[in-house]
């Protein structure tokens, strides 16, 4: 059965998952002076169906972020962050992550299977991360897992200009995996990409910086909604 984290993804008007992270790979401050409560409740009411929280230190993260923002809120949170052992699997749980980050480029094969495993096991969502056809193949349980193409480089701590050419040429190997719910993240900055993700079968995207600066929230997801909207009935 699908998670609840992809059940609310794959039924979304917006399928967006929203993300909360302190600051971007530049260093520069994204939450300004509103409080966690204000983003949480404009990210709610403008329709996101899921959220992710950031809780690496490069992007001023922590594992308190999470827990706030779980106490403010229902909807299923991606914990985002480096993960490679079943402690912090478990230490997410208890936080009130539903799905967890498990980055292919930085784990081996035999690792990334073990932790999929273990997620699966704790009643986690894998959130599989990926960026070249090689890591899609080390992708185990596929259809349990959410399986994201990131359009930046974790190598340069995502430093780099997103590239969406990246997630266009990987949606076919993506789809191969036998992923229910494949995801394009990172580097997503306007409503039109969003689109343009979705029409090439994309059943959600993950959009934090772009958000965040945004002059209104709602607005910004609005015009996803028409956008997919318009997709569709033309489908």
């Amino acid at each position: 059965m699908p998670s609840t984290f992809s059940t609310e993804l794959l039924g979304a008007r917006v399928p967006m998952i929203a993300e909360i992270k302190r600051r971007d790979a530049d260093g520069r401050e994204l939450l300004g002076r509103r409080s966690l409560a204000a983003i949480v409740s404009d990210y709610e009411s403008a329709g996101a169906p899921c959220l992710s929280v950031v809780t690496g230190r490069w992007f001023g993260g922590s594992d308190e972020l999470l827990r706030d923002v779980a106490r403010l809120t229902d909807l299923p949170i991606l914990k985002k962050d480096f993960i490679a052992n079943e402690r912090q699997i478990v230490q997410a749980k208890r936080l009130g992550a539903s799905a967890v980050l498990l980055t292919a480029g930085i784990l081996s094969a035999s690792a990334l299977a073990r932790l999929i495993g273990i997620a699966l096991r704790h009643d986690l969502t894998p959130f599989v991360e990926a960026a070249n056809e090689h890591e899609l193949t080390a992708v185990v349980d596929a259809h349990e897992c959410i399986v994201a193409i990131n359009n930046k480089d974790i190598r340069r701590r995502e430093r780099d200009d997103a590239q969406l050419e990246r997630s266009l040429a990987l949606i076919g190997p993506a789809l191969q995996t036998g992923t229910r719910c494949p995801v394009s993240a990172s580097g997503i900055a306007a409503p039109e990409d969003v689109a343009g993700l979705i029409a090439a079968g994309y059943a959600g995207v993950l959009v934090g910086t772009a958000l965040l600066l945004s002059d209104s929230v709602h607005a910004w997801m609005d015009d996803v909604a028409r956008r997919c909207a318009t997709i569709e009935a033309t489908a």
